[in-house]
């Protein structure tokens, strides 16, 4: 009847050639030609794929579009667009889903110690999904806090053709004429607890606060991630800070990654080539020159990890002392990302670090080398990007620090601390948990001259690390002026004398559960020191009597997550 002209190309019987004959050309072809893959070739064709589909490179659009996060809630029309770029450079598109947890609505409950755990599982799963189908190339679309590292960490381990293109963040909201985001709304509730907030004030900036879809407006994690994405090299330039409500611009940049990833694969370029010692070098300087959130102290090292390198947290401090703080973003300033787009965005800030030496412009993208991505880039607004010789700070806003209390490293935003809490002493005020650090602080039994110690809410302690913006945020809005120490993690919102990632945690016998209530700690954070100031003889007889605890979960993945899972300064990778 003819209609065989529908399912394949005229005289193309290649196909159904034998193996031997036909010589391996795509790493798809284990799943698409021989007279072997008859019956894979019969479940593409169930699907809709011709033999002329099936004949062009296979791309795994992985997309983890849902409607639970604010930042994802708009992925379908970004995984449209690269589905046109594909299709458009002569490849064939697939699309497969990703899981993905807002941090905003898991904050301050059992459910916060899901998303670092599920960086793990975002990253097996996709490992497990494009080898079982043998896909030739990948397009990554992440846009939140643990998806953006849970896929680069992906893209490094397969190590197959990889780009990344992302949601973008969200515009910040607007009340009262002053622009606000979803941190506010965090403070605001400390705010409300002091007498400074009407409960009706705290209603409508909740309608404001965040104005539609995107990553949050700050430069918080996703965002954090979703830039240093471009300095990476996976991603293309405008990654980090095109917002998602321009619209044009964001599908603009989804169809280019689609087209790119074509190239990508005919090239044989992979993501090992591409992320290499040099280029998270670049990262690291441009995480200190951004102040971006703590996190990247866990997720950098994980991607390293995957891709076969070790970032030692002394990189970060040696970086950290060479670098310029250059940008005053929320939370730590007023700025958002659009500011910081509009005003040149990362590649200006690249451009900038040059002239510290900082930045490895030989390193490759995934088009071209840095040095060719950012040679004519400027800065287009002094106010929101500062030049090197005119830094808010002459080192980098991320300060390691090391002593008795934290032996292998503890994290801090320098750029978001105030100058009055830099040297500190206070003394300790000891909890097991968030919830009951949470009800001392708003219960007012927190006065200044204390310092909150949050512990066992470690990687394996947690289990999963809980992000403490709840509690940093109430401290925040109280107006209190106490340091807070934790095991756990940060919320690239929290500001404040905050130090986290703790390490050993208190579930590996670390000296955070060693302090007793009445303890003194000081905190010497330009000198890099944190220290218990008790006796080594007291450490000792208290390291001797401690029990650890029972698991706080003993059942299901949590449970194995926390057998697992290695120590925050390691980056909390699963061995």
């Amino acid at each position: 009847m003819g209609d065989g002209f529908f399912y394949s190309i005229p005289g193309d019987r290649s196909l159904i050639g034998k193996e031997e004959e036909r010589g391996k050309q795509m790493r798809s072809d284990i799943v698409k030609k021989g007279a072997t893959r008859s019956a894979h070739r019969t479940l593409f064709h169930a699907m809709g794929y011709s033999n002329e589909d099936l004949a062009k490179p296979m791309i795994g659009i992985v997309n983890s579009f849902n409607e639970i996060v604010p930042g994802h809630m708009h992925l379908r029309e970004i995984a449209e667009a690269v589905k046109l770029g594909v299709a458009a450079a002569g490849g064939t598109p697939v699309e497969f889903p990703a899981i993905a947890i807002c941090d905003g609505i898991a904050m301050g409950h059992m459910g916060m110690k899901y998303p670092l755990a599920s960086r793990e599982l975002i990253c097996d799963s996709i490992e497990a999904m494009a080898n079982a189908h043998a896909f030739d190339g990948l397009v990554l679309i992440p846009n939140c806090d643990k998806i953006v590292p849970g896929m680069l960490m992906a893209a490094g381990r397969l190590n197959i053709p990889a780009v990344v293109v992302s949601g973008g963040p969200m515009l910040a909201g607007r009340w009262k004429g002053k622009n606000i985001s979803v941190s506010t709304m965090f403070e605001a509730a400390g705010k409300f607890e002091a007498g400074e907030l009407s409960a009706e004030e705290m209603e409508q900036m909740e309608f404001h606060a965040c104005p539609g879809c995107g990553s949050c407006a700050g430069l918080f994690t996703a965002n954090t991630m979703n830039s240093l994405t471009e300095v990476l090299g996976m991603g293309l330039p405008g990654n980090g800070t095109i917002p998602a409500a321009y619209f044009g611009r964001r599908r603009m940049l989804a169809k280019k990654a689609g087209e790119v990833i074509l190239d990508l694969v005919k090239r044989d370029i992979k993501p090992r080539d591409i992320m290499t010692l040099d280029a998270f070098k670049n990262a690291i300087a441009v995480d200190m020159a951004i102040g971006g959130s703590t996190n990247t102290v866990l997720h950098l090292p994980a991607i390293a990890h995957e891709a076969g390198l070790d970032l030692p947290l002394d990189l970060f401090d040696d970086i950290s002392r060479r670098a310029r703080y250059i940008t005053k973003m929320s939370p730590g300033g007023t700025y958002h990302m659009q500011d910081l787009d509009e005003a040149g965005g990362i590649s200006a800030i690249m451009k900038e670090l040059t002239k510290l030496g900082l930045i490895h412009t030989d390193c490759l993208t995934v088009t071209g080398t840095i040095g060719e991505r950012i040679e004519h880039a400027e800065i287009e607004n002094h106010e929101v990007i500062h030049s090197v010789d005119n830094a808010y700070m002459n080192k980098g806003g991320i300060a390691i620090l090391k002593g008795n209390l934290a032996p292998h490293g503890a994290v801090i935003k320098e750029s978001a601390v105030d100058p009055d809490l830099l040297v500190y002493e206070g003394t300790a005020k000891c909890f097991d948990s968030e919830e009951s650090a949470i009800k001392a602080i708003t219960g007012g039994k927190i006065h200044e001259g204390d310092v909150v110690v949050i512990r066992y809410e470690g990687p394996k302690g947690g289990p999963g690390m809980r992000e403490m913006l709840n509690p940093t945020a109430v401290i925040t809005g109280m107006g209190l002026k106490v340091a807070l120490l934790t095991d756990g993690r940060f919320s690239g919102a929290s500001r404040g004398a905050c130090i986290g990632h703790i390490s050993p945690e208190a579930m590996e016998g670390g000296p955070i559960g060693l302090i007793h209530d009445g303890d003194r700690i000081s905190i010497d954070i330009p000198q890099r020191k944190l220290e218990l100031l008790v006796s080594d003889e007291e450490l000792e007889k208290r390291r001797k009597e401690w029990k650890q605890p029972e698991p706080k979960v003993k059942t299901g993945y949590l449970s194995r997550y926390a057998r697992l899972v290695t120590s925050a300064n390691t980056g909390a990778v699963l061995k």
